[in-house]
């Protein structure tokens, strides 16, 4: 490899790709790493440093059962965890059908017209509906007031504020039945199951925000949906919450898959991403991404919001989780659960405690004696039981899809030792119970009765379906993934094995920190590490995602300077050539972009970022910077560029998307950056399971260390901290033990030989591709980081066959195509990572190469310029295999284009997708049965 990249050995390699002055002069001062055996044995013993106790804390979250079959097949399969967001639909119509799947058991359950594909978690998607009814309401910019109702969940609250203070939104809060609506209230939330467990009938709350012109959205539960009337038909323009309770395995607080659910006059407005119904070349029905596919690259500031991707693969748990139990497996689990609450109400009852909620789902609220609270507290961790201990002295229990009737005489016991009841045996006979809801509160209206949702209730079916579903697909279990900018890497077995783990996917979010000292070990040596490689002196774990972590830092930045007196510092100033989420964060955290221009090689332009930063100098609050640069070169000027920025007092932000070519190398606060956010789903491991779960912890030195985000139930965050940025203390804590592992396992010296064999990957396929593809841009001395960008243009101007062509192309080679036009239309960008071999590197480059000369022989002439090989891709076996071929190319040359095809063809299920029929004709549900015919 060496030899055909010209360099003497791999240490020259990396001198002449990073800039001497920002390589670092020591090693990473982290232990060697450890064996996977050793690792996963001792990992193995911090998880019983977590007490895994009976909790009924509620909150949010509820503990619930996965079916095996889906946490086999699903959750613990690299066939589901390791493809890329679906924007190549042909090959991935497995998880758009699954995703798909999980919009429609969404808008049934809720009563709406369309829902999009899940949003990180449900305090953000709070935050997402207050911001999407502020951009729709008819009342204009003058009109800035949210009422939330009190009944809110207390970390949705926080997220909200953190939200609000930016935009110059403000909060009231107050009692949802009597709401302060005025002329400048433009939206409303309220919560049902609210967060003391109580049913209300929102249909007044909705009729006088209606009157007043005032949009409405609403939390609730999806399994209390089977049974109580849905919002959406009681008129609230959003509902949302978390669909975690439909198989999702706790985990300290996640990842969960939050659900968004609006009407469809929204739908353009809509946050995230909507999985749409279209049809291929041959016009058969197929799936893709609809609408907002790339809109912060589009939009960029002017995005509805900075959602990227979510949490796609624990929705299609969430999904595959409806569609295994079905409309009526589903109202029995809830009419289980229910009863079981209503049994608890009785027996409680029966020794003197008054229940304060009048309807109810899941979840009791108790008036305890005075002084008793903390005999109760006592008497259940006595007994191996966690509950809500409130303010006001009271109790809540909430019960969920695991709870037993022997569960339900220990609470009775620990409850009635603490307060000095005696209690004997329960009641476990339901008869004279009676657990209907009131005529206004039950649910009338049918649900999920799609025959997807009808088909599939026995193990065998449920595991053929999700087999066959997992068939369509292109993960790294099939082939390498060169997404530019994505860093597709190994998801290593022994690093994914804990989550699953009782000790570690069985904790609830909010249960006393002292039962979970295995987790608070992990996150202090987590954190440590992280420092180590960053160079920064704090960390904070909470962003449950890239964007998030870029809201996060911004929001910190924002917080130091008003702490300083510079409440006016809010321009930020952003790289033409920047991700898109980097300007829509911006516009979130309430600042002003100005955006600084690119050389013509592809760098920053020193000197107008030199002019832009003394022009806003009295204003300058970050740049906001990606290193290497999005266009996967090292740029030298990088410091020079930081120290300008502090000149004129503002803060340097370094996008962590490219850190794969920096850990052990070089490192951001080398480069002269504050703060940055770190891509676990890249960097350290983490799957990018289709579309989601990710993390983007942030790390900042020490001047910015007391601003980290804090929580208003578990105490975290800095000694000033701000508001929450997610649900959770921690956010999705348990897929931190993948990068947790990946640390551990390489240790110091294994996370710097793989960014040396990351850059030289990158490297050894730029002087492979060179001679057919023109590399946009380099270093002076010919190199690239850890990825590159080719040039299409010139080939599109010559033969008409563009960056689309190739890369549907490619899929005919078993191949998913590079990053496709980003950062600059009609390239592509290619990033191999260190996890491939020099075979699979080889068979790539031979794909791209037999792709160029079929580009030439339709240059030359020899090939039609419209019914080409790469015109027609990708090629489905039911192309191929027809009675009829009428193209003037050979069936071999569409399905079989190089001999390494045949050994393992994959097939593509669909033809090329018709995108802007899909959008012409938006479906976002399951279609109707007739439609498959």
């Amino acid at each position: 490899m060496l030899k055909v990249v010209g360099a003497s050995s791999l240490d020259a390699l990396i001198d002449e790709a990073i800039p001497p002055r920002i390589r670092l002069a020591k090693p990473l001062d982290l232990p060697d790493g450890e064996t996977e055996h050793r690792f996963l044995r001792g990992l193995a013993d911090t998880a019983g440093r977590n007490r895994i106790l009976r909790t009924f804390i509620g909150l949010g979250y509820s503990d619930t059962i996965t079916p095996s079959v889906i946490l086999r097949n699903v959750l613990e399969n690299p066939g589901w965890y390791t493809p890329y967001t679906p924007y190549q639909a042909e090959i991935a119509q497995g998880r758009l059908e699954a995703l798909l799947n999980f919009q429609t058991m969404v808008r049934d359950l809720t009563g709406t017209e369309i829902a999009n594909a899940s949003l990180l978690d449900e305090a953000t998607a709070a935050g997402e509906a207050m911001t999407m009814l502020h951009r729709v309401s008819r009342k204009g910019d003058e009109a800035n007031r949210f009422f939330v109702s009190s009944g809110c969940y207390p970390q949705t609250l926080d997220v909200l504020r953190s939200r609000a203070e930016p935009l110059g939104i403000e909060l009231v809060v107050g009692d949802p039945a009597a709401p302060l609506f005025d002329d400048r209230t433009f939206g409303a939330l309220v919560q049902t199951p609210d967060e003391a467990g109580r049913v209300l009938d929102i249909s007044g709350f909705i009729a006088a925000a209606r009157k007043a012109d005032v949009l409405v959205a609403a939390a609730t539960d999806l399994l209390a949906l089977t049974l109580i009337a849905p919002p959406g038909e009681l008129g609230a323009d959003v509902v949302f919450g978390n669909s975690q309770r439909f198989g999702v395995p706790l985990g300290y607080g996640g990842p969960h898959a939050a659900f968004f659910a609006t009407s469809e006059k929204h739908v353009r407005q809509a946050p995230g991403r909507i999985i749409g119904v279209s049809i291929d070349a041959h016009g058969n029905q197929a799936y893709r991404m609809a609408l907002q596919t790339r809109e912060q690259h589009i939009r960029r500031e002017k995005a509805t919001s900075n959602i990227c991707t979510a949490q796609a693969l624990l929705a299609n748990i969430a999904g595959l989780y409806a569609v295994f139990h079905g409309p009526k497996g589903l109202t029995a689990i809830a009419r289980r659960v229910h009863g079981l609450a209503a049994l608890l109400e009785r027996e409680l009852k029966g020794i003197g405690l008054a229940q304060r909620n009048d309807v109810y789902f899941d979840t009791l609220r108790l008036d305890l004696p005075a002084g008793s609270a903390d005999k109760v507290r006592d008497a259940a961790l006595a007994a191996g039981l966690n509950f809500r201990y409130r303010d006001d002295g009271g109790l809540n229990i909430a019960l969920d899809e695991t709870t037993e009737l022997d569960d339900v005489a220990a609470i009775v016991s620990a409850v009635a030792a603490g307060t000095g009841k005696k209690a004997g045996a329960i009641n476990r006979s339901e008869a004279g119970l009676d657990a209907a809801y009131p005529a206004g509160l039950a649910r009338r209206t049918g649900f999920l009765a799609h025959p997807i949702f009808n088909s599939h209730h026995s193990e065998t079916q449920m595991m053929r379906y999700i087999r066959g579903l997992e068939r369509k697909d292109v993960g790294l279990d099939t082939s390498m993934i060169a997404l530019g900018s994505c860093t597709m890497k190994l998801n290593a077995a022994s690093e994914m094995l804990p989550i699953t783990w009782p000790g570690f996917s069985k904790l609830h979010p909010f249960v006393p920190v002292e039962q979970a000292q295995g987790y608070q070990q992990i996150f202090r040596e987590l954190e440590a590490s992280l420092c180590a490689i960053t160079g920064f002196a704090a960390v904070s774990l909470q962003p449950n995602s890239g964007a998030q972590g870029e809201f996060a830092g911004l929001s910190v930045i924002r917080a130091y300077h008003h702490d300083r007196g510079d409440r006016h510092r809010d321009v930020v100033l952003i790289p033409a050539s920047a991700h898109g989420t980097n300007p829509a964060s911006a516009a979130m955290a309430g600042m002003k972009v100005v955006i600084v221009a690119s050389t013509k090689e592809g760098n920053i332009d020193v000197a107008d970022l030199r002019a832009k930063a003394q022009a806003n100098a009295k204003n300058l609050a970050a740049l906001m910077v990606t290193y290497p640069s999005t266009h996967g070169v090292f740029e030298e000027s990088i410091q020079d560029i930081c120290a300008t920025v502090h000149e004129h007092g503002g803060q340097v932000y370094m996008d962590g998307a490219n850190m794969n070519a920096q850990v052990g190398l070089t490192s951001p606060a080398a480069i002269g950056a504050d703060l940055c956010h770190l891509n676990l789903h890249k960097t350290f491991a983490i799957p990018h399971g289709g579309g989601g779960p990710g993390m983007g912890p942030i790390a900042v030195a020490a001047h910015l260390a007391p601003y980290l985000p804090g929580h208003p139930v578990v105490r975290t965050g800095g000694a000033k901290a701000t508001h929450a940025i997610a649900a959770a203390p921690w956010s999705s804590a348990s897929i931190l033990l993948i990068s947790y592992a990946y640390i551990k396992m390489l240790g110091g010296p294994g996370m710097t030989a793989a960014t040396r064999f990351a850059i030289l990957n990158a490297n050894y396929i730029k002087a492979r591709l060179e001679k057919h593809y023109p590399v946009l841009y380099t270093r002076p001395n010919g190199r690239v980081a850890h990825e590159m960008i080719f040039d299409l243009r010139p080939l599109k101007q010559a033969s008409g066959i563009d960056e689309t062509d190739v890369a549907k192309r490619l899929m005919d080679y078993g191949f998913h195509a590079p990053t496709v036009s980003f950062p600059v239309a009609g390239t592509l960008m290619i990033e191999p990572t260190e996890s491939e071999a020099q075979d699979e590197l080889d068979r790539f480059c031979d794909a791209m190469i037999s792709i160029r000369a079929e580009i030439q022989a339709v240059i030359d002439g020899k090939a039609d310029p419209k019914d080409n090989v790469l015109k027609n891709a990708p090629h489905t076996a039911a192309v191929v295999t027809a009675d009829e071929w009428t193209h003037p190319y050979s069936r071999e040359q569409a399905a079989f284009p190089l001999p390494f095809v045949s050994a393992s063809k994959f097939w593509p299920r669909v033809g090329r997708i018709d995108a802007p029929y899909g959008d012409r004709n938006l479906m976002c549900a399951c279609p109707p049965v007739a439609e498959y015919a």
